[in-house]
């Protein structure tokens, strides 16, 4: 196995993208921490990958308050005694127009999807750099960072921020032998912050189709498997071709 006898933590673990890297990467062989707000949710996932053998542990947590990143983080290396990888997955979304937002609304959305992966990864990197054996971080980013749209301006803005986020990370982490990198989706399972997913909503990509959360989950596994030893502040775009299209 490609993780045996490592530990990953995985943010919003309970659902969709989350989920499905959670369970590849105990079917690796790594011992997994899930956090998600939803509590039964992420005992579900945790419950599940227990069932199938592997060791899994839920933990609740707001990534955009530090006291509770440190909290959790400390109750994961007691509860599994090291992390050696970290998959900031969580974000929420706006779907609000620059006219009709609130800055409530913005400073939620900035506070969990950009504030929350340099949250959890500050504390993390610290954890893996006095383990001295270095680790492998993957930041969840999104194709809304790397365009203008109509909606979720909030959203769009944070999964930019994302973007130079993990490679200012990979640039001062490498010297502690932590590799950084990023993923960006293109409508992947279900909206962000929704639980329906609809198989058959339409998309414009180049595969007809939106994308499934194991192939996001598969991509994750790569970037912290040791087949990606020499791939460092990169971001990898598993879009269905989105970025390589002509806007229409």
């Amino acid at each position: 196995m490609k993780l045996d006898g490592q530990v990953a933590v995985v943010t919003g673990g309970g659902r969709n993208i989350g989920e499905a890297v959670a369970r590849l990467l105990a079917q690796e062989g790594a011992r997994v921490a899930i956090i998600d707000m939803d509590k039964p949710r992420g005992e579900r996932v945790a419950k599940e990958i227990a069932a199938g053998g592997r060791d899994a542990a839920a933990f609740v947590a707001d990534v955009s308050k530090s006291a509770e990143v440190a909290s959790t983080v400390e109750a994961i290396v007691k509860r599994f005694g090291r992390i050696d990888i970290l998959v900031n997955n969580v974000a929420i979304s706006d779907n609000k127009n620059i006219l009709d937002i609130s800055e409530e609304e913005w400073d939620r959305v900035m506070a969990v999807t950009l504030k929350g992966p340099f949250l959890m990864g500050q504390r993390v990197a610290k954890q893996m750099v006095a383990q001295g054996s270095g680790g492998k971080i993957v930041n969840i980013g999104s194709t809304s960072g790397f365009r203008g749209r109509s909606r979720a301006i909030a959203y769009s803005t944070a999964k930019g921020g994302v973007v130079n986020l993990t490679r200012s990370m990979a640039v001062q982490l490498a010297p502690h032998n932590i590799r950084v990198n990023a993923i960006s989706p293109n409508k992947t399972g279900s909206p962000v912050g929704k639980d329906d997913f609809d198989p058959t909503r339409p998309v414009k990509n180049l595969v007809n189709r939106p994308g499934q959360p194991i192939e996001t989950a598969q991509a994750v596994l790569f970037l912290v498997s040791d087949e990606s030893s020499f791939i460092v502040g990169a971001n990898l775009f598993v879009d269905g071709g989105v970025m390589a299209m002509e806007m229409q």
